[in-house]
């Protein structure tokens, strides 16, 4: 007989796993308790040796579904203290150094609850149990108990109460756990707010809907707007209300099997659908899609599709498919499509509850479907696609944040402030990073003040108090601002680091390698360490240094940021450069300020240079005539990877590139190549294949300098799935070892990791 303290670390709370761990000693005849405390799950066991040593091993073995085992350490002693039987005690508290679990969709078990006439969580819209339901959304602080989220309001009924404190049950210590006779309301109002009587608020929703209505719908990380995808009037309704000019809105449809009606996709799609995050997965279009959702995804050759996660969403489509009975139906393929786009004038962040629902929605839902569950952390849906062998980030927020990313090293805790465009900020505690969900791009108060809200949070539920904060190099990023006073406040030391040695660095940290890499950068635009506008850059980088070894040849910017918006005016710059000046009119007929534009390229006013590997897809795009003003970021760049997709592989031009004496790499005979070419779709091919070739070619000369054997591929435009794919098969046939993004977006999502890394390092170095 033998007496075992065992500690497990990881994400162990919320999921499950006290009830799995006293299910596991009975089974094994043990005796003792579990309880959480501030560090993850603590155990005190007695019986025979050999029965204790397989519950360790089953521990991290065979862990609940949403846990995620990271450590099991364990002492034991020949004495023991007499346990009878064994029990789940009170939460210790104490300093946190535990995790807490994301959010995840409806589970199986619960869906067959839902639709079960029988059972008495019959269609009750907040259904949930250990293995599904809100988690980080609704905790206020650790250890994730009841009376710490806003479920503490809701006092359970004789029957929850009862399932909730026997340890046999699905809902022992399940703390959103409710019922309708004890659990949140739903609420049907109208576009005045005033309340819609019926006993059936989904109901309401749902007529409104097929009514050709704009919904705003409360689900677990904020309000959606929903509508009906297939009716284009209420979709162009809905986009000219959002100020959302082209930019595609995700859809939702019932299952895999609907999701096929609207797109082409593997089994290994599926199988991101299908996860418990549910992302929005971006997916290339069917033949059908563009003649029935118009106006979804303009232009663009994939469609973002999700399925339902919350049981609201569920309820939704039985009563807009007329309440079928069981549940084969949710099996069954439907054209029934939902437009589920964030609730949220342009810039702004998600509305998260009534009033500001109220305040900012008016004019975009005609009807308002709510609840009395609060929101505590609002958390867009994430995006996701995949690429290659393995799924990567647009977008991580719901479902991922705030698992945590393991660093290759350890030290006092930083702050990270990350990027003006995608912002996201990052906390480390030891060796841990904690990245935030999207924030957004800081050019809006709203935003601003999310920033500042995600980051007192942060350090209140991993109980950390900064130690030194990161910033992007840039002066003038609200998140510079805010990172400079926090610091000052506080007396604790600044870093300052450059954008694209951000990017390398975050690619570095989540993949653990402490050796040098070669970094190859490319995105829009981040200030350089020269003061000029890089984004196209080859980068040697070894911990808290980075050499820049070579970059793209500078495009000019008539007009500045203005450039950035309209790639007519980078092909414009392309022309000039080409001595083709006196096309630029001819060329571009319908914008009025061609003549001007071209009058600032010959006296060079307000004309500005950049190496960002951004405006080189736009000057293409341009050049091609594929788009000369952008209705959103990035959008003449994903039009351009459409086009190349649907024409196919083509060969790389001949002589597209030259590298410089300086080792810069200069795509203008690529450009000059393009300017003369009649067929949009094969020069789109044609840019992407001469594209790959040169960056290979370029980081394959690099690497047989440098002697380095990996080379990261960080920044927005690894984003593009055939550049992407096509750079990482090159580089790994030419011997090198090719890290790519994988915890979080290559875009600037990654950036306050990136920034983090860096600034842990330098205290270790005691900088």
């Amino acid at each position: 007989m033998v007496h075992a303290q065992i500690r497990v670390s990881g994400q162990v709370q919320g999921v499950g796993f006290r009830p799995f761990v006293y299910r596991l000693a009975n089974e094994l005849g043990l005796s003792g308790w579990v309880r959480n405390d501030s560090e993850g799950v603590e155990i005190a066991v007695e019986g025979e040796q050999p029965q204790v040593m397989r519950l360790i091993e089953r521990l991290q073995s065979e862990p609940p579904t949403l846990a995620r085992v990271e450590k099991v350490t364990h002492d034991l002693a020949r004495t023991t203290t007499g346990f009878v039987g064994f029990a789940i005690t009170e939460s210790k508290a104490g300093r946190v150094l535990t995790g807490i679990a994301p959010d995840m969709a409806i589970c199986p078990d619960c869906l067959h609850e839902l639709f079960d006439p029988a059972d008495r969580r019959y269609r009750h819209p907040f259904i949930n149990c250990i293995h599904c339901g809100p988690r980080y959304t609704l905790t206020a602080r650790l250890p994730y108990d009841r009376a710490n989220t806003s479920m503490a309001k809701f006092k359970q009924c004789p029957a929850c109460q009862q399932e909730y404190d026997t340890p046999t049950t699905r809902r022992f210590h399940a703390q959103p756990n409710a019922c309708p006779e004890c659990g949140p309301r739903l609420g049907m109002f109208d576009a005045y707010w005033n309340p819609l009587t019926g006993d059936n608020p989904v109901a309401i929703a749902a007529g409104r809907i097929l009514a050709g209505q704009v919904v705003a719908v409360k689900g677990i990380g904020g309000f959606h707007l929903v509508c009906d995808a297939r009716n284009a009037a209420t979709v162009e309704r809905l986009r000219s209300g959002k100020q959302r000019e082209e930019k595609p809105f995700a859809v939702m449809v019932l299952n895999t099997q609907s999701a096929r009606h609207y797109a082409q996709f593997r089994e290994q799609d599926a199988a991101l659908l299908e996860t418990g995050e549910r992302p929005i997965v971006l997916l290339r279009q069917s033949a059908k899609c563009e003649a029935e959702l118009q106006g979804i995804a303009p232009g663009l050759s994939s469609i973002g599709l999700m399925l339902p996660y919350t049981p609201l969403h569920y309820l939704l489509f039985h009563e807009l498919l007329g309440r079928p009975q069981g549940t084969d139906w949710l099996r069954q393929a439907t054209p029934l499509a939902l437009v589920m786009t964030s609730a949220n004038p342009g810039g702004e962040p998600l509305v998260k509850d009534d009033d500001e629902a109220r305040n900012s929605l008016f004019g975009l839902a005609d009807a308002f479907l709510t609840h009395d569950r609060d929101i505590l952390h609002r958390c867009d849906d994430s995006v996701m696609k995949w690429q290659g062998k393995a799924p990567t980030f647009v977008r991580r927020a719901r479902g991922y944040t705030p698992r945590r990313i393991v660093l290759p090293f350890s030290g006092p805790p930083v702050l990270a402030c990350g990027a003006w465009l995608k912002n996201t900020v990052c906390l480390t505690r030891g060796n841990e990073a904690f990245v935030s969900q999207h924030i957004g791009d800081l050019d809006h108060v709203g935003t601003r003040e999310m920033l500042e809200e995600t980051v007192d949070y942060l350090c209140d539920i991993l109980d950390v108090q900064p130690q030194a904060v990161a910033h992007d190099l840039h002066p003038d990023f609200y998140s510079t601002h805010y990172a400079q006073r926090f610091a000052e406040e506080r007396g604790l030391p600044l870093f300052a680091v450059q954008h694209h040695h951000a990017h390398i660095a975050a690619i570095v940290a989540e993949h653990r390698v402490t050796e040098p890499v070669l970094g190859l950068a490319l995105d829009g635009v981040g200030l350089g360490a020269d003061g000029s506008a890089w984004g196209g850059e080859l980068l040697q980088v070894s911990g808290t240094q980075c050499e820049r070894l070579g970059h793209l040849a500078t495009l000019t910017l008539p007009g500045g940021d203005r450039a950035a918006r309209e790639p007519w005016r980078m092909a414009a710059a392309a022309l000039f450069d080409m001595n083709r000046s006196d096309e630029i009119v001819r060329r571009f007929p319908e914008q009025a300020g061609a003549a001007t534009v071209t009058d600032m390229l010959q006296r060079k006013l307000n004309c500005v240079e950049t190496s960002s590997m951004g405006r080189w897809f736009d000057a293409a795009a341009g050049l091609l005539g594929v788009k000369e003003v952008q209705g959103y970021e990035g959008q003449a760049a994903m039009l351009l990877e459409g086009l190349a997709e649907r024409h196919g592989k083509v060969d790389a031009l001949a002589l597209g590139h030259i590298h410089t004496a300086q080792n810069d790499l200069d795509l203008r005979p690529l450009l000059a190549k393009l300017a003369d070419c009649k067929d949009a779709a094969y020069g789109a091919a044609l840019f992407h294949a001469t594209l790959a070739e040169a960056l290979c070619a370029w980081v394959q000369r690099a690497a047989g300098r440098s002697g380095s054997k990996y080379v990261a591929l960080g920044g927005g435009c690894f984003l593009n799935r055939i550049l992407t794919q096509t750079l990482t098969d090159s580089l790994t046939a030419c011997g090198l070892n090719v890290l790519t993004a994988q915890q979080l977006p290559p875009n600037d999502g990654a950036i306050s990791l990136g920034q983090a890394g860096i600034a842990l390092q330098h205290l270790n170095q005691g900088a």
